[in-house]
């Protein structure tokens, strides 16, 4: 299993509660190692198998190997590419401050940073997982606005009970979202960005399925936390996936997929189309009951 995707619901607290001063001088010379290693290990693994998008994004904020980043620096930057910044957390924050941060052009990322004997393994992000798996994708203008939407869309959901589906959403979008790139099938979510294992198995492993993204399947799909995915959902560009996701009411969404079965990551349906049809040998060995799945 590689490092935890996603941010937890917790209990209600307040924005004031959630954010801290970074305290980047605090930083030992092996925190900095820990990232230079991470970092190095990360790039070289993800070339070729990346959306342009992303690259780019860590040019425009100068995010570098040598050292843990300075978010009063970074900010800078993000600031004047799309309006975001980052904010200090102390780790998983509540579903309230979380979306109300999004709406507002605040991403918020924890500080600490894993150990030496955690490259592999984290069970909490850490400004690893938060700062090279999520930040540089919000220098791009359209998929800042899609985050900003979705921080608005989840404020809503709370009130409608839906955040459950955003939380699938957010599962196949953000963290583990695949997109189409001149032909060919890259990857931009995050929690492929952060995870060496992950990051690997995507594109080398021939278990897991390519699916195009649809919004109803989506919400509809539950997700298993502990291990790899059995399927990726793919969009055409972060332009389409604002258009498919925003631009449509969510709240009878909600109620339409309450009413319908929970669908599996782990099977194909006949109306799934199918950019690549994996053979499903890794989950072999790891069979998951239903009842696991978000």
């Amino acid at each position: 299993m590689e490092e935890v995707k996603g941010h937890a619901i917790l209990d209600a607290q307040t924005i004031d509660e959630c954010v801290i001063d970074q305290d980047w001088g605090a930083y030992s010379p092996q925190d900095h190692k820990t990232w230079e290693t991470l970092f190095n290990r990360q790039i070289t693994t993800l070339k070729g198998r990346v959306c342009e998008e992303y690259f780019t994004g860590l040019k425009t904020l100068n995010l570098v190997a040598e050292t843990v980043p300075d978010f009063e620096k970074m900010n800078q930057n993000l600031r004047a590419a799309t309006g975001w910044e980052v904010v200090a957390v102390p780790g998983l924050i509540a579903s309230r401050p979380f979306f109300t941060m999004l709406a507002n052009k605040q991403f918020p990322a924890g500080t600490f940073i894993r150990t030496p004997e955690q490259l592999d393994y984290l069970e909490e992000p850490d400004i690893f997982h938060d700062v090279f798996g999520h930040v540089p994708l919000l220098s791009n203008p359209s998929y800042a606005a899609y985050m900003q939407e979705y921080g608005r869309a989840g404020l809503a959901a709370m009130d409608h009970k839906g955040v459950k589906f955003l939380a699938r959403l957010n599962w196949y979008t953000i963290e583990f979202g695949l997109i189409k790139d001149n032909g060919t099938i890259k990857a931009y979510g995050a929690g492929i960005m952060s995870s060496y294992g992950e990051a690997k198995y995507v594109f080398n492993n021939p278990s897991p399925n390519f699916l195009q993204f649809e919004l109803e399947r989506v919400l509809r799909t539950g997700y298993y936390i502990d291990d790899l995915q059995a399927s990726y959902f793919t969009i055409d560009s972060f332009d389409a996936l604002f258009k498919e996701c925003i631009e449509r009411p969510f709240i009878p969404l909600y109620e339409s997929c309450r009413g319908k079965p929970t669908l599996s990551p782990f099977e194909i349906t006949d109306s799934d189309k199918v950019l690549r049809k994996g053979t499903g040998e890794y989950w072999k060995e790891f069979p998951v009951t239903k009842n696991k799945l978000k």
